[in-house]
C-alpha cells in the first residue's frame, strides 16, 4: 500500500511539474495573481490608440499583464527591427515594415490590426518652382526611406506620370524633417502625421501640399516574432482582450478617448482637430490586410527594394487565433 501511494505521489508531481513547463511556455508562468510583462515598441503616435487607453484605464492590469510601452521609436521599421532583434515582445507599425521584415527573411506574426488610416502627405516649396505634381520632376524629396511614405511616394508619383527614378529620394528623420525643408535642403518633403502637419504650417503660403495615399488605408499592425507569439498565446489573448476593452471604451467615450491620447503624446487641439478623423481605430484582421501586404510586397520588388523576386504567402504570416478567442466578429481572413 505504501508503495502505490509513494508512487501515486511521484505520478502527480510529475504531471504538476509539467503542467508548469507547460504554462510557462504558453503565457501563463507568471503564477496566480502575478502579472505577466510584455514590452511594445511604438513610434509616439495616434495609431497606438487602443494601447494608451488600455494602459490609462487599467486595462492591462486587469487582464493580469504588466505591459511596458516603449514609443521613442521614430517610426514603424524601427519599432519592427526592435521587435525582430528581440529587444521587445510585440511592435506597433504600418504593415509596410512588416511587409519588408518578411522580405528581409524575418520570421514574425501579426497578431492583430488596430487603426485604419490616411496621414501621408507631400510638402514642396513654391520658391522652387513646383505649385503643381508634375513640378516634382527632376526634384530632391525628403522622407523616411523604408517605410510606407516611400511605398505611397512612388505610387503617387507614377499615378500622376513620373517614374520614381525621376526623382532624388533623400533619407531624412522625423525630427529633422520640418527644418530640412524649411531651409532647403531638399525641394520637397513627405512624411506622415504628426510631422506634415507640422512641415505644412511651418511652410505657410510658400508650401503645395498634396495627401499621397489615393484613398487607400495604411494599417497599424501589432506584430511579434512567430517563435514568441506561438509560445504566448494566453499572454496574446489576455492583451487583445484588454484592447478590445479599449475599443468599447473608446466608442462609448469618444471625446475622453481622444484626450488620453492627445495629454499622452502632448498633441495640439488644432492638430487632433485635423488628423483625428482620418483614423478608423479598430481591432481586425480583414482580407483587406493581405491585399494591401501583396500588393506591397510587387512593388518593392518591382522597385529592387529587397533581393526577393516572389511575393510571400503573407497569410503564414498572420496569427488570427487569439483575436479570434477575443473578437470572433473582427477576423475575416483566408
Amino acid at each position: 500500500m505504501r508503495k502505490i501511494f509513494v508512487a501515486a505521489v511521484v505520478i502527480a508531481v510529475v504531471v504538476l511539474a509539467g503542467f508548469a513547463v507547460w504554462s510557462l511556455n504558453h503565457g501563463n508562468g507568471a503564477g496566480p495573481g502575478v502579472p505577466e510583462s510584455i514590452t511594445i515598441a511604438s513610434p509616439p503616435l495616434e495609431q497606438a490608440d487602443f494601447i494608451y487607453i488600455a494602459e490609462d484605464q487599467g486595462l492591462f492590469a486587469e487582464n493580469g499583464l504588466n505591459v511596458t510601452v516603449l514609443d521613442g521609436y521614430t517610426n514603424g521599421v524601427a519599432s519592427v527591427n526592435a521587435m525582430a532583434n528581440g529587444e521587445t515582445d510585440l511592435s506597433v507599425s504600418a504593415e509596410y515594415p512588416v511587409v519588408t521584415a518578411i522580405l528581409g527573411r524575418k520570421n514574425i506574426s501579426v497578431i492583430s490590426t488596430i487603426d485604419e488610416f490616411q496621414t501621408s502627405w507631400i510638402t514642396a516649396r513654391k520658391d522652387r518652382g513646383i505649385s503643381t505634381i508634375a513640378g516634382l520632376k527632376g526634384k530632391r524629396i525628403g522622407l523616411p526611406r523604408g517605410t510606407i511614405v516611400e511605398f505611397y511616394l512612388g505610387r503617387f508619383l507614377t499615378l500622376n506620370g513620373i517614374n520614381l527614378s525621376a526623382v532624388t529620394l533623400v533619407d531624412i528623420n522625423a525630427s529633422q524633417s520640418v527644418d530640412a525643408l524649411a531651409r532647403g535642403d531638399v525641394d520637397a518633403m513627405t512624411y506622415f502625421q504628426p510631422y506634415a502637419y507640422a512641415i505644412q504650417v511651418r511652410m505657410g503660403d510658400n508650401g503645395a501640399s498634396w495627401p499621397t495615399q489615393g484613398g487607400q488605408l495604411v494599417y497599424a499592425v501589432v506584430a511579434g516574432r512567430q517563435e514568441w507569439v506561438s509560445e504566448h498565446p494566453g499572454t496574446i489573448t489576455k492583451f487583445l482582450k484588454s484592447l478590445s476593452g479599449a475599443e468599447v471604451y473608446a466608442n462609448s467615450h469618444p471625446k475622453e478617448a481622444e484626450r488620453i491620447v492627445q495629454k499622452r503624446l502632448n498633441l495640439s487641439d488644432s492638430y487632433l482637430a485635423s488628423a483625428w478623423p482620418e483614423h478608423r481605430f479598430s481591432l481586425s484582421l480583414d482580407q483587406s490586410l493581405l491585399v494591401a501586404m501583396n500588393d506591397e510586397a510587387r512593388w518593392a520588388i518591382n522597385n529592387n527594394l529587397t533581393a526577393e523576386k516572389t511575393v510571400p504567402d503573407f497569410r503564414s504570416y498572420i496569427s488570427t487565433e487569439e483575436l479570434t478567442r477575443v473578437q470572433p466578429e473582427a477576423v475575416n481572413i483566408r
